[in-house]
């Protein structure tokens, strides 16, 4: 079997680049089909959100939509720090304006709401949820995404823009730490 350390953690194949792009290209279709007509800013979240946001924002075929980007971090090692510290701000106007944040991971689901927050006194026409993996079971906020790539249980997963401490995001697959997989 296939494997890749970090850190002294063994991580095993997940989720292959193939079966992401079907995936991203899918929900690509779904937001141009429900964004027609409108002026959409998606709203990248870095670091991690940059690779499925790259091919998503690829994948839609609305001729005046933009991009921007916001740094958000709750993260330290293996696990949520529950703290949201906001690095790199917002600068775009967003009054009147669907929003389409991208986010790489909803877990605790405490970032997304604290960020859904901010925007919404922002005033925008609407605020729209796009994550490449959501985690019900970890969920610890009232937030619901809109567009979701996969659900997936509670393991810690790197690669496609997921890090352990910065490393491994340049992975084109994800990865489940090994001692967490159930196969």
């Amino acid at each position: 079997m296939r494997t890749v350390t970090y850190k002294g953690m063994t991580f095993v194949p997940y989720l292959e680049n193939a079966k992401i792009q079907a995936r991203i290209s899918e929900l690509a279709r779904k937001i141009t089909e429900e964004c027609r007509g409108t002026r959409p800013l998606f709203l990248c979240v870095l670091n991690g959100a940059f690779p499925f946001a790259a091919d998503l924002f690829r994948g839609v075929d609305l001729p005046d939509a933009e991009i921007s980007f916001i740094r958000l971090k709750s993260y330290e090692g293996t696990s949520s720090t529950g703290v949201v510290k906001e690095v790199l701000g917002l600068t775009e106007d967003v009054e009147g304006r669907t929003v389409i944040v991208i986010e790489d991971i909803v877990d605790t689901g405490k970032t997304i709401a604290n960020l859904v927050n901010d925007l919404k006194a922002k005033n925008p026409a609407d605020i729209k949820i796009a994550t490449l993996l959501f985690k019900p079971e970890s969920l610890q906020a009232d937030v619901t995404p809109d567009y979701v790539g996969f659900e997936i249980p509670s393991d810690f997963i790197i690669g496609f823009g997921l890090d352990l401490d910065g490393l491994a995001r340049n992975l084109p697959d994800i990865w489940v730490l090994s001692e967490e997989h159930d196969n």
